[in-house]
């Protein structure tokens, strides 16, 4: 009975998306506020803390790195998507081949997967509070007992019922979820402030540099400053706007302008919600002395009670939710004859999985800098196809338009951009969290050059 409306549904995963079917900025406003201010908030917030970032940092570094985010989106997502209106996986198939994209597709779709289950093990905390059930530390990579198990597969399941029902649904629940969350921001960080003992501005400034944001990090946490915030802030999304991956969201759009509604998601979320669930766990910190707990659910609850510990749950759910939806369309461009929805189920259960290890949250600052590197190159690819092939003189979509499943220049570009960065970081120390941007550069001219040589426009083609 499921298989017949599901199959219905479609999700225009090889062709355009049509004229009628197309959405105004209102749906991207909640789909984005409700997936940008959502569950890797309780745990990006509380890590700045562990991190020892001051508030000065934090404060400027998020005014400016959120600003370059949005910009990234609208600037250089939101016009391809309006203009070409075909998810990531068929665009890149287009210029790449199929042999490459499958490659890629694999890897976009794992890291999607794990990004998604760090969002139910965050969801899973808060689930198992009324049970005592034992909640991951720091350091933990491992899941502890068998309740946790369980808890995190039971929430999988229930989230990925969701992401099969495709994108109309997802931007429903998000948009019907999103302002209470919101709500439920600000309040933590009112309601936070007066247990820290907050009573003026004065007392703010004080508290806000040295009980809560204070410079100093936690034993084995290494010390954030403010370029970590900006580059953290601007690339903690690399994947999907100079990565490319929300054509696939965004090809739904009227107006490249949409782009800019990204703004609603990243500062209320990467600016408002992560400082307010900063000052949760300034407030945790303060209750338990040397506590080694990351419980996102304990956290919220402790300052907010059942209503913390539900925003939880639906806030790991918003981000889940649309993540999962991705990995299907990943997935579905490697099998192509097999339902989007199927795949998405498929999906949500290798979701749920990973979602048992706690290391996808207590490492979540660095997993999201990786999954954003390791993808980005290829958004640098649809780009320069994009804007630079008439102007280059080389032809756009190499693959399509010589029939061929294999294009070397964007296999090329995507593994010596990889190499490129890897040597930055052993040879000359440079972190993870700085590698996105030269990278993005090195890989349109890597592609740019290899393109020219391959798919030359002749003078008698261009006649």
């Amino acid at each position: 009975m499921l298989d017949k409306p599901l199959s219905a549904t479609n999700e225009y995963e090889r062709v355009p998306v049509p004229e009628d079917k197309l959405k105004t900025g209102r749906s991207f406003l909640g789909m984005y506020a409700g997936e940008h201010t959502a569950g890797t908030e309780f745990v990006i917030g509380p890590l700045f803390v562990a991190h020892g970032v001051s508030a000065g940092d934090l404060v400027l570094g998020l005014l400016i790195g959120n600003l370059l985010a949005v910009l990234s989106w609208a600037l250089i997502t939101a016009p391809i998507a309006a203009s070409k209106r075909m998810t990531l996986y068929y665009q890149l198939e287009r210029i790449a081949g199929r042999k490459v994209v499958r490659w890629y597709n694999l890897v976009n779709a794992l890291m999607f997967c794990f990004l998604a289950g760090s969002m139910i093990a965050v969801s899973a905390t808060a689930i198992g509070i009324p049970f005592d059930l034992e909640m991951p530390t720091l350091s933990d990579w491992l899941p502890r007992t068998p309740g946790w198990i369980l808890t995190v597969l039971l929430m999988g399941g229930v989230i990925t019922l969701v992401a099969i029902q495709g994108y109309s649904q997802v931007s429903k629940f998000a948009n019907v979820m999103s302002p209470w969350m919101i709500l439920i921001f600000f309040a933590a960080g009112i309601v936070g402030l007066a247990q820290l003992g907050v009573s003026s501005a004065e007392s703010l400034i004080s508290i806000a540099q040295e009980v809560i944001w204070n410079g100093v990090p936690l034993p084995g946490m290494t010390q954030f400053t403010i370029w970590y915030i900006i580059f953290f802030a601007w690339f903690c999304n690399m994947a999907m706007h100079i990565g490319m991956s929300d054509l696939t969201i965004l090809r739904y759009a009227k107006s490249w302008t949409s782009g800019f509604s990204v703004f609603a998601g990243v500062y209320l979320g990467h600016f408002v919600a992560w400082i307010a669930s900063g000052i949760l766990y300034a407030v945790f910190l303060q209750a338990n002395t040397g506590s080694q707990d990351f419980a996102p659910g304990q956290i919220a609850y402790q300052t907010l009670g059942i209503a913390g510990a539900v925003c939880v749950i639906i806030a790991g759910w918003t981000t889940a939710n649309p993540t999962i939806y991705r990995a299907g369309l990943a997935l579905q461009g490697i099998f192509p004859k097999v339902p989007t929805w199927k795949i998405t189920a498929i999906v949500g259960g290798i979701t749920s999985l990973a979602a048992c290890f706690p290391a996808l949250v207590m490492r979540l600052l660095d997993f999201v800098a990786l999954y954003g590197l390791l993808l980005m190159p290829m958004g640098a690819v649809i780009f320069a196809d994009y804007y630079f092939s008439e102007k280059m003189g080389f032809r756009s979509e190499g693959a399509l338009n010589t029939r061929s499943d294999f294009s070397w220049p964007a296999l090329l570009s995507w593994v010596l951009t990889l190499i490129f960065c890897l040597g930055l970081n052993l040879f000359y120390g440079i972190e993870i969290f700085f590698l996105g941007l030269p990278g993005w550069f090195v890989a349109v001219v890597i592609f740019v050059i290899a393109s020219k040589v391959k798919y030359p426009i002749t003078k008698t083609l261009a006649a």
